[in-house]
This record gives structure tokens, sequence and C-alpha cells, in this order.
């Protein structure tokens, strides 16, 4: 009764569709420590998937901002905070990392004004995976980008 059929034929004949949206993202259970910190999880972000927004992940992360981020920020506040000052583009987003749902997002975050698609498509596939693996608040999370 209802649900999803994995083995329907897609809508979509010429590429694949992703009906659990995590397209790009994987998280893989492997706790470890990097340069001193803790983390609980590993989440891969492929480049080739929303290349606009993992790339200004990768960016970010080599600039110095956080690699390893907590699930559980207040992310009203910490968008507010990181995009305070940040002119709109008309067509554009406003892409931060941290991202506001980390409690490591807001003021001094990095950001980049990418495509809305781009944008979204990453947010979404990043949200859904983080649920779909049951993450709750304070999991800490390593950010791998890979191509």
């Amino acid at each position: 009764m209802g649900g999803l059929n994995n083995y329907q034929y897609a809508p979509n004949p010429v590429e694949w569709v992703d009906p659990w949206g995590l397209k790009g993202v994987e998280i893989i259970n492997s706790p470890g420590i990097l340069n001193g910190q803790s983390y609980d999880v590993v989440m891969k972000l492929s480049k080739s998937a929303y290349s606009e927004t993992f790339g200004h992940i990768e960016e970010a992360i080599k600039a110095g901002h956080a690699n390893i981020v907590t699930l559980g920020g207040n992310s009203k506040a910490n968008r507010r905070a990181s995009l305070r000052g940040i002119d709109r583009i008309k067509g554009l987003d406003r892409d931060e990392w941290p991202m506001a749902m980390f409690k490591e997002g807001g003021e001094g975050a990095s950001v980049k004004h990418i495509d809305p698609s781009d944008n979204r498509g990453a947010g979404s596939s990043i949200s859904c995976a983080i649920r779909s693996n049951n993450l709750p608040a304070d999991t800490k999370i390593l950010v791998k980008i890979v191509p």
C-alpha cells in the first residue's frame, strides 16, 4: 500500500531519478580523530553532482573554515548572521559554509553567490542524507569533497 515502487518505470528515461534525494552525498559511519578533533561520521560530497555548492565548500575549507561540523545549529539565527551585509544578486542564491544547520555556521561563514538549482539541490541532498541516517543533534561530521 503506497510507498515507493523501486521496480516501476522511472518517469525520466534519459537519466537516473533520485527517489531518496541522496544525489552526491554519502555518509559513512567511521568515527575518528583529525588534527586533534574527533568526529562521528564522514560525509562525502561529490563535486560532480553539485559542482558550485560543493566547490564552494571545498574552497571555504581550504581557506580555513571548518571541515568538522556539528549538527544542531540554530538555523534561522545562523543564516541571518552569516548573510548579514551580503547583498543579493538577482538570479543567484547566497550559499554559506558552514551551513546554518551546523553549530559552526553563522557570523564569519564563507558566503558565495551561486546557481539556485545547484545550491538548493545540494542542501536538500545533505539534509536527506542526515535524516535517512538518523543523525542526532551534536553529531560531529567530517566533510570530504570527492570528484
